[in-house]
C-alpha cells in the first residue's frame, strides 16, 4: 500500500509540474541564454498558432520555475534563460539579420550578459549568420557561442523561385504568400518580393541594382569562428499524408521538391543549389526545403530514447560544412540523421505525435555541452 501511494504521488507530481514522463532528468542549463529566431512569416505566431510552441501552445523554452506551473517545459532546467526575438515577418535576411542583432544587443544589455546562443528555424537560421557577424563587428569579439539552424534553406528553396516566377511585379508574389501566411503579408514594413528573392540561390534580378540571393549572402555571412564558436544544423524531411495540412496550400499549384541530388551551384535553375536525383516522391524535403540545402556546420542526429532525455549528437560520418556554397556530394544527398518532420511541424504546428518539448530540451542540452 505504501509503495502504491508513493507511485501515485510521483505520478501526480509529474502531472502538476508539467514534467515529461518520458525523460528521467531535465536538460543541462546552458552557460549563456538561448535566443530563438523565427522564420519567414513568423512573429509571435505563424498561421495563427504560437511559434516555438508544442501542439498546445506551450513555449518550448519556458522552464517549470513556478509553484504548480503546468504550461511549461519540464524537460528543461528550471533556471534556463531564453529569449524569443521578433523581426519583420516578410523581409530579406539582410534586413532581418540586422533587426535580430539589434534585438539581441538589447536583450544582452537588459540581462547583463556578454554572450548568447542562437537557434534559428528556416529563414531564422540564415538571419542568425548576419546577426552573428554584426554583433562581432559591434562588440569586437564573437558574441554567439553556438549557432544552430533548423530546416534552414541555406542554399535556397525551389518554392521561393516558383513564387517569383508567377509573374512580374509584387502582386503575384504577395498573393502567393497570402495563400500561405494570411493577413500578415499586409503588415507595415513587410516586403514579400525582397523576402522571396533572398531565399533563392542565385541573384534573381540582375537588373535591380542589388545582388541578392543565398549564394552571395553565404559569401558575406559565412560559417566563421570569428562570428560564432560552434555551428550546427538539424535537418527535416517528410512526405505523403504526414505533411502538415498547411503545406497542402502549396500543393495546389506546386510540385514535390526533388532535393537530394548533387551539383555545384543551381544546375537546374529551380532556386536551390544542387539538383534532383529524378525521384520526387521520397523523403528528400520537408515540404519547403530540400535536404541538399539544409546542412551548415555539423549535421546533428536526434536520438530518441525511452525513459531518458532525448539527445543530439554530431553525425561525424558526414563531416563539417564550412563553405556553405560548396558542400560535398555526400553532404548534399545523404539521408542520414534526417528528422521525420515537415517544415512546420518541427515548430509545433501539428497536431502529431512529435514531442516538441523534449526535442528542444535536447537542443538546450546540446548547447550546454558546447557553449
Amino acid at each position: 500500500m505504501q509503495q502504491q501511494r508513493s507511485l501515485f504521488l510521483a505520478a501526480l507530481a509529474v502531472g502538476l509540474l508539467g514534467v515529461s514522463s518520458t525523460a528521467s532528468a531535465a536538460a543541462e542549463k546552458t552557460t549563456y541564454p538561448v535566443v530563438f529566431a523565427h522564420g519567414l512569416g513568423g512573429f509571435d505566431n505563424i498561421l495563427g498558432l504560437d511559434y516555438w510552441g508544442d501542439d498546445y501552445g506551450t513555449f518550448v523554452g519556458d522552464p517549470c520555475d513556478e509553484f504548480l506551473e503546468v504550461s511549461c517545459n519540464g524537460d528543461v532546467d528550471n533556471r534556463q534563460q531564453s529569449f524569443v526575438a521578433a523581426v519583420q515577418p516578410l523581409q530579406s535576411s539582410d534586413v532581418r539579420g540586422l533587426q535580430l542583432a539589434n534585438e539581441i544587443e538589447g536583450y544582452m544589455a537588459t540581462k547583463g550578459v556578454a554572450y548568447v546562443n542562437l537557434v534559428g528555424h528556416s529563414q531564422g537560421g540564415i538571419d542568425a549568420r548576419k546577426a552573428a557577424r554584426v554583433l562581432r563587428e559591434r562588440k569586437g569579439y564573437a558574441v554567439v557561442k553556438v549557432l544552430l539552424s533548423i530546416s534552414s534553406p541555406h542554399r535556397g528553396s525551389p518554392v521561393a523561385k516558383f513564387i517569383l516566377d508567377l509573374g512580374p511585379g509584387v502582386t503575384s508574389v504577395i498573393d502567393a504568400l497570402f495563400r500561405i501566411y494570411g493577413d500578415v503579408v499586409y503588415g507595415p514594413g513587410n516586403d514579400g518580393y525582397a523576402a522571396t528573392k533572398a531565399l533563392v540561390y542565385n541573384d534573381y534580378d540582375p537588373n535591380d541594382g542589388k545582388v541578392t540571393g543565398a549564394k552571395q549572402f553565404n559569401v558575406n555571412y559565412p560559417v566563421s569562428a570569428s562570428y560564432a564558436s560552434h555551428y550546427a544544423s538539424l535537418m527535416t524531411a517528410q512526405s505523403g499524408l504526414s505533411v502538415n495540412p498547411a503545406l497542402y496550400l502549396l500543393r495546389g499549384f506546386f510540385f514535390d521538391i526533388d532535393g537530394d541530388g548533387y551539383c555545384v551551384d543551381d544546375c537546374e535553375n529551380d532556386g536551390a543549389a544542387g539538383k534532383g536525383d529524378g525521384i520526387r516522391q521520397e523523403d528528400d524535403d520537408d515540404g519547403l526545403v530540400g535536404i541538399n540545402s539544409q546542412q551548415m556546420g555539423y549535421r546533428l542526429r536526434y536520438n530518441e530514447q525511452l525513459f531518458a532525455l532525448n539527445t543530439l549528437s554530431i553525425d561525424s560520418a558526414l563531416g563539417y560544412v564550412s563553405n556553405i556554397n560548396a558542400p560535398s556530394s555526400l553532404q548534399m544527398t545523404s539521408t542520414s540523421s534526417l528528422i521525420n518532420q515537415d517544415h512546420l511541424d518541427v515548430i509545433g504546428l501539428g497536431p502529431d505525435t512529435f514531442d516538441e518539448k523534449e526535442f528542444y530540451a535536447a537542443i538546450f542540452n546540446y548547447i550546454a555541452k558546447n557553449d
